[in-house]
């Protein structure tokens, strides 16, 4: 099969009144996994739909395998689609409904005999062909639907959130063997989901939307460390933000004056915004957390702060922690016999400089 790219170019589409999708270019890679990532609203499932062909734009182009494919019909476009519903027939046996596409385009006995069989070998669901989609767990009905889509050996194959309707157990499960399928198969995939994990743990690289703009294209990894704008920076993953005025700027460093804390002193970062209040901002694992009156390792900016909650999560505790008018959350690897922090007690925060990320306030 192929391996096929898509592109957007420029594209605008609104309702009415209400610009839905911004300006959005997108470069997606032939065999690439690629995730559209974002709060409900945000326009995602929109730009899916539209590469579909089920909404149209008013201005730009939409390209697949180079070719612009803007006006083209769904049909016209040999795109596969799995819906969050999965949209199964009901009365259909499992067989019937991946047959379905087939017996549409007037495959013959042997061909849809052949392929149809392929397609539930790939799902292992071979030994299901005859029940029906109420027989069926879940995960399975996923299957049925992954295997009517790549029946048709469509050129891309686009997903809108379709393990939102799973439990959590079995949401990892099938996000593992829908990756390890889209590998086997090289088809280009576009993934809409609002969970970063799933995200995260899947694409190669994925968009962030807000309100229908795309805020940055990267790696998981790229957009975990190196978030462009706090919005993206506090949607993948959680993020602290610790927020103070700028008292002097220097080859050598950058003092902020922080309520409630006082001056802290940060390297001079390359990116650092000219603004007049600073957001220092890092990840809750990043942080060393101590005892108040704890020997401080001079590699770190130190804060005072008192414990408020705290949350034990197996691997880890996540600690909240008061620092003057603000609350940072802290992650606490956990082993055997440690002693956690009291609520209440009193703490010394550490702040690694090189895993801090600056914005402007």
């Amino acid at each position: 099969m192929k391996k096929v790219s898509v592109q957007c170019r420029h594209v605008r589409l609104a309702f009415g009144s209400t610009e839905v999708l911004k300006d959005v270019n997108l470069d997606i890679e032939p065999g690439e996994f690629f995730a559209l990532l974002g709060p409900s609203g945000s326009g995602k499932s929109t730009l899916l739909r539209l590469i579909a062909g089920f909404n149209q734009h008013q201005h730009g182009e939409v390209l697949i395998d180079g070719a612009d494919v803007t006006g083209k019909a769904p049909w016209e476009r040999n795109i596969g689609m799995v819906f969050q519903s999965y949209a199964l027939w009901p009365h259909m046996t499992v067989w019937d409904n991946v047959a379905f596409g087939l017996v549409e385009r007037g495959a013959s006995k042997a061909t849809i005999r052949q392929k149809v069989g392929d397609a539930l070998d790939l799902v292992s669901l071979s030994a299901y062909a005859q029940r029906r989609p109420n027989q069926l767990s879940g995960g399975q009905q996923q299957r049925v639907a992954l295997a009517r889509t790549i029946v048709i050996e469509p050129q891309v194959l686009l997903l809108d959130e379709p393990l939102s309707n799973l439990d959590k157990t079995l949401r990892v499960q099938m996000r593992q063997e829908l990756l390890a399928m889209q590998r086997r198969l090289g088809l280009t995939t576009i993934f809409v989901t609002h969970d970063q994990e799933e995200a995260m743990t899947t694409a190669d690289r994925m968009a962030v939307l807000d309100k229908g703009v795309v805020q940055q294209v990267g790696t998981p990894a790229t957009l975990y460390d190196y978030p462009v704008n706090t919005f993206v920076a506090n949607f993948v993953g959680t993020m602290n933000m610790l927020s103070g005025k700028v008292r002097s700027r220097s080859g050598s460093g950058l003092t902020l004056d922080v309520e409630g804390v006082g001056e802290l002193r940060f390297p001079q970062l390359a990116d650092a915004p000219a603004n007049d209040t600073i957001q220092v901002s890092f990840r809750p694992h990043s942080l060393r957390v101590d005892v108040a009156d704890a020997a401080q390792d001079a590699r770190f900016v130190w804060v005072p702060g008192t414990v408020e909650a705290s949350e034990f999560l197996g691997e880890f505790t996540r600690y909240q922690v008061r620092v003057g008018q603000q609350r940072l959350a802290v992650d606490h690897p956990h082993h055997v016999g440690l002693s956690t922090f009291p609520v209440g007690g009193a703490v010394s925060l550490g702040i690694e400089p090189s895993q801090v990320r600056l914005f402007g306030g």
